[in-house]
């Protein structure tokens, strides 16, 4: 792909946005008659049914590794084209999913207003209820907000956020198939997992999502937080080796990897 296709190809996001609706709508989704890079990147996330689970996570870092500083300084990491590349991400699919530690330390929107289409439902893991009413994603309206927290806590929200108690491991956190679970009595079942890093892995190592995105940064940090960490594997024979696609993002590169042998892939 040509550095700027992905950003470019208007006409392709708005057919993207069409079979979206189109299969929400119970309506069969029309691929376009020519090749196009950005709907092989976004096809199958865009024609996935309403009601149908597809988990996808992503991390935006540098080179070693890293999506912050150890000071937790992360923006912006990614070029300009990676973060039309997540708006778009977040548009296609029912809810965006953060920890609370990226709430508190970023403050996101997690709109979609670099891009046409519309906001997800924003969902923030919360086992202790740490949030206040003063963080941004449950001080403004901009979108539908649910705070997922332990059934043994008791946020303080606004009426207008959605409080869903959900059962509490051992450790402290929530199993990631219990976070699914709930989203799904709501409606939400095609899900972007978006940060942070311990979130993301945690979603990973649970085996609990379909496809994994890095995009990636021409940048050294050296030091500070990593993307992904998993439980520790004796040999490389024990690594993850899934199917990659790769696609340039302006600077970035996007590593696209298919976890889940049983999820549609869309030709390139």
């Amino acid at each position: 792909m040509a550095h700027d296709d992905h950003v470019k190809e208007p006409c392709v996001w708005r057919d993207l946005l069409d079979a979206r609706a189109a299969v929400d709508a119970g309506e069969p989704c029309c691929a376009p008659s020519a090749p196009s890079p950005l709907w092989a990147l976004f096809g199958a996330l865009a024609s996935t049914p309403r009601g149908a689970s597809f988990v996808i996570a992503h991390l935006g870092q540098s080179l070693d590794g890293r999506i912050a500083t150890e000071s937790g300084h992360s923006q912006y990491i990614g070029c300009p084209e990676s973060l039309v590349h997540l708006h778009r991400l977040r548009a296609l699919t029912d809810a965006v999913v953060v920890g609370v530690g990226t709430v508190l330390a970023d403050g996101p929107q997690l709109t979609t207003r670099l891009v046409d289409g519309p906001n997800p439902v924003r969902v923030v893991l919360d086992p202790r209820a740490r949030l206040t009413a003063s963080a941004s994603v449950v001080a403004d309206e901009k979108a539908p907000t649910v705070v997922v927290h332990a059934d043994t806590s008791r946020p303080l929200l606004p009426r207008h956020v959605t409080a869903v108690p959900v059962r509490c491991s051992t450790d402290g956190t929530l199993a990631p198939a219990d976070v699914l679970r709930a989203l799904g009595a709501l409606g939400l079942t095609r899900i972007l997992i978006e940060g942070g890093g311990h979130t993301v892995s945690r979603f990973v190592a649970a085996r609990a999502v379909h496809r994994l995105q890095f995009a990636v940064a021409p940048l050294l940090i050296g030091s500070g937080r990593p993307a992904l960490s998993l439980p520790p594997v004796e040999t490389l024979a024990g690594a993850l080796r899934p199917p990659c696609r790769r696609f340039d993002l302006g600077a970035d590169t996007l590593f696209d990897f298919a976890l889940e042998a049983g999820v549609a892939e869309t030709p390139a």
